[in-house]
Order: structure tokens, then C-alpha cells, then sequence
């Protein structure tokens, strides 16, 4: 677990990480697809969000069902995802 860390013009592997009270700064932050990181009472500027790998093919494959015209399938995801269908 990284606590209470300081993250600034870093790049910064998501994958399996636990961040709590953690500050990135104009940091990247790279997840590739494995066990999703746990974000706790971090704070977040200016930080690029990257995916690679499985998580970067999956975003390639939703761009691909909305340009199929799939977006209502898509938009249906955000609102799971944002909890906006509870």
C-alpha cells in the first residue's frame, strides 16, 4: 500500500496498487488491464490517464460499438459505471 505519498512528473502503474491520502501531480497514471487499483482520500491535478495493454483494447473496442452505433449499449455502460442507473 502506498500511503500518504507525493507523486509529481512521475509515471505511475496502476495495476494492483492501493493508493490511500496519496497527491499526483502532472503525473501519468498507467493502468493496464490487471487488478483494478484502490484509490482512498487521494487527490488528483493535471494527471494524464493512460491505458495499455487489455485495458487500452478494451476502450478501443467500446470506441468501436459507438461507431457501429451501438451507443445507447455504451451510454447504458457510463451510467453503470457513474452510478447513474441506481
Amino acid at each position: 500500500m502506498n500511503s500518504g505519498m507525493s507523486y509529481t512528473h512521475e509515471t505511475v502503474s496502476l495495476d494492483g496498487e492501493r493508493f490511500d491520502g496519496c497527491e499526483f501531480r502532472d503525473c501519468r497514471l498507467v493502468y493496464a488491464g490487471g487488478k483494478a487499483p484502490v484509490f482512498k482520500d487521494c487527490a488528483f491535478h493535471d494527471c494524464d490517464w493512460r491505458f495499455d495493454g487489455p485495458a487500452g483494447a478494451t476502450l478501443d473496442h467500446l470506441r468501436s460499438m459507438w461507431a457501429a452505433g451501438a451507443k445507447v449499449q455504451v451510454q447504458g455502460m457510463i451510467k453503470e459505471i457513474t452510478g447513474a442507473t441506481r
